[in-house]
């Protein structure tokens, strides 16, 4: 098993309407930097794009009733990078959830920065969608 890491922001809008405003693959360009500077190209059932490790393939959970954001990664070295995402409801505003694996032979300190920068884009996304 890898070790896991679940972080998670509160934000200031009806989760509902949070989920409907960031699902759809192109609008985490508007806030998962990773993602931000690169094309994101609809491929069939899949997406390509160049993140900060060179190019990615990237496999999204449809539009669903759940706040179910999970997508697949492919990175080019064939690893494939299971991201669970979620937006649930928390009274009358939303948490989302970004569930992060340190994968097989990354460091403590790479993992770390991953959790940083994860956090860094939760707090753009809680900036740009609060309401």
């Amino acid at each position: 098993m890898l070790d896991v890491m679940t972080i998670t922001v509160s934000i200031d809008r009806d989760w509902q309407d949070l989920y409907n405003a960031i699902w759809r693959p192109e609008a985490f360009q508007t806030w998962a930097s990773g993602l931000s500077e690169s094309t994101l190209e609809a491929c069939g059932d899949h997406w390509k794009a160049h993140g900060p490790g060179g190019s990615v393939t990237i496999r999204f959970t449809g539009h669903n009733p759940f706040g179910v954001m999970d997508h697949y990664v492919y990175l080019a070295s064939g690893e494939e990078v299971y991201v669970p995402l979620r937006v649930f409801q928390n009274g009358a505003g939303a948490e989302m959830a970004f569930t992060l694996f340190r994968q097989a032979g990354m460091s403590v300190e790479k993992f770390e920065a991953d959790a940083a920068w994860v956090r860094r884009d939760l707090a753009a996304l809680r900036e740009q969608f609060s309401s």
